[in-house]
């Protein structure tokens, strides 16, 4: 059973609004989100109008999460780099200027189907630039020990929307068009500006200069590659998404052409998920009391999968609102269990690149999905369609059931000042490299392949934490003497490396250091290439 299992069982889903500032953000993202709803269900019925055809319906789903997937790893990067509340507060202005501009034209009945698709696209952008940086904060306004109680909070709220807003948009939607839904939606975002504005962000000191956005990138990615928890996190949601996906393209085609029903069953039918997200959202810490967070992702991908066959096979309103409360309830029962997840896999220094990633993973799975979705129900139908895609949510549990999730929320991934910052002497630039450090050991013969196991380990995090090379090596001559050499890009990115060691990895760096002979502490080198040596 997980760890956090009987940590969090008796916390309050609602400690975190205790804290005004989060508090103050989750109520103005509420507001934007219904916004973002309405967009969603005035953005798909319209091209239902203009371009009816399974793929071009299909494609209003892709375009707003395919610039998640192409955008939010720079976007991850510039949010560990910068003022993360400017920097939000700038992608909130781009949305609301978008989403004015779109309702304008469609307005003047000057939106065609493409330009629906590039101002749709362009929303994504500004979701893209925004969710990793929103994410990243969470842990700024609350304690370790509220996390997840604001994750969920955070999915209580966006699901809320959910269900305010795409039955407020399919009214409006046939009262006054959609036009009127992408104008109210940029008023929305009113909301999350002045929240933003309102929030007196503590400077963030830092005695090293900011990264750079390329390296900040390729960082994040070596952490991603190194990370286990996070590799199980990203793996375990692929397999989700890509089938998750087919019910949300879908939906607007079943209402129209299964049902015959028009905007306001719609939107009726993404409150119904809405709501079930939010009972699903109000049960979770009960669940998590009698499962792990992997039998939760698991049972709940099956209960997803039965309502997509229930969706696809239902015949009458009734019973597709039915299905659709119980989507919503296994929508976010393993949305929150991977969030979750990867919020306590990340230490700070990373974590907006690391959300990146998970947002990739998501908005790239259900853009693909929805692609691929679309032109099958083209081929087959759309019952066929769904009933494949709860099938191929199924098997992927079984794909992936060895990347195991949750297991880690106990380790305290602050920075550690156990790895002393080495000092710089002579005339070393900081920006000069690349450097190769040497730690060596003397470790008794018997105990050498014991101490090189637990080596692996130190391996990890040293390429984890910037090191693009690392090896092993024994003395041929003095067989006792052992000696770990890896080499980073900069003196400026090994001082970084010392920053991001984490007190969760004292235990690792503890274990290696008990294998050396002696009182004394392993000796270290640090070698730099000469400035011009050729």
């Amino acid at each position: 059973m997980d760890a956090d299992v009987f940590k969090h069982a008796s916390a309050s889903p609602w400690t975190p609004l205790h804290h005004k500032v989060f508090r103050m953000l989750w109520i103005a993202s509420v507001v934007s989100n219904i916004g973002s709803w309405m967009h969603e269900v005035g953005a798909g019925w319209l091209m239902t109008s203009l371009a009816p055809s399974p793929l071009m319906v299909a494609l209003v789903q892709a375009a707003t999460t395919t610039p998640v997937f192409l955008l939010a790893l720079p976007a991850g990067a510039l949010a560990d780099i910068v003022d993360r509340r400017r920097y939000l507060m700038t992608s909130q202005v781009w949305m609301m200027i978008t989403a004015a501009t779109l309702g304008v034209l469609t307005l003047a009945g000057l939106t065609t189907a493409l330009v629906l698709l590039i101002f749709t696209f362009a929303l994504g952008i500004g979701t893209a630039m925004m969710m990793p940086a929103w994410g990243a904060i969470t842990p700024e306004l609350v304690g370790r020990s509220e996390l997840q109680a604001a994750i969920g909070l955070n999915s209580v709220g966006m699901n809320l929307a959910r269900a305010i807003g795409p039955a407020l948009a399919g009214l409006i939607v046939a009262v006054a068009g959609s036009g009127a839904v992408f104008m109210l939606n940029a008023v929305s975002f009113l909301a999350v500006i002045a929240a933003l504005k309102a929030w007196q962000r503590p400077p963030q000191v830092s005695e090293l200069p900011a990264e750079r956005v390329m390296g900040a990138i390729r960082a994040g990615m070596r952490f991603a590659r190194y990370s286990p928890e996070l590799r199980a996190v990203l793996t375990r949601g692929a397999a989700f998404f890509v089938f998750a996906s087919a019910s949300w393209a879908l939906l607007p085609l079943i209402v129209r052409h299964q049902l015959h029903s028009g905007p306001g069953i719609y939107g009726l039918f993404l409150a119904c998920m809405g709501v079930g997200a939010i009972v699903g959202a109000l049960l979770l810490p009960l669940v998590r009391t009698l499962m792990s967070r992997d039998g939760i992702v698991a049972g709940a991908t099956v209960l997803y999968a039965f309502a997509m066959l229930a969706l696809a096979h239902s015949g009458n309103v009734y019973a597709a609102g039915v299905a659709m409360l119980v989507t919503g309830v296994a929508w976010i029962s393993v949305v929150s269990s991977l969030m979750t997840a990867v919020q306590t896999a990340l230490p700070g220094w990373v974590r907006a690149r690391g959300l990146a990633l998970f947002w990739m993973v998501f908005m790239g799975g259900m853009a693909a999905g929805s692609t691929l979705w679309g032109q099958v129900a083209s081929w087959t139908g759309i019952p066929d369609t769904l009933s494949i895609a709860a099938v191929g949510a199924c098997l992927g549990i079984a794909a992936t059931w060895t990347y195991r999730i949750g297991r880690h929320d106990v380790d305290d991934l602050s920075p550690s000042i156990y790895w002393p910052t080495p000092a710089m002497s002579g005339d070393v630039e900081v920006d000069q490299g690349p450097v190769m450090v040497t730690v060596e050991y003397h470790v008794h013969s018997a105990k050498q392949h014991e101490f090189a196991k637990e080596m692996q380990h130190m391996r990890r995090i040293r390429r984890r934490d910037g090191a693009f090379m690392w090896e092993l090596f024994n003395d041929i001559d003095e067989t006792d003497r052992m000696v770990e050499c890896f080499m980073v890009e900069s003196w400026l990115e090994h001082l970084r490396q010392h920053h991001r060691v984490t007190i969760a990895d004292q235990r690792i760096i503890d274990n290696v250091r008990a294998f050396h002979l002696g009182s004394e502490r392993p000796r270290v080198t640090h070698l730099i290439v000469r400035k011009g040596h050729l």
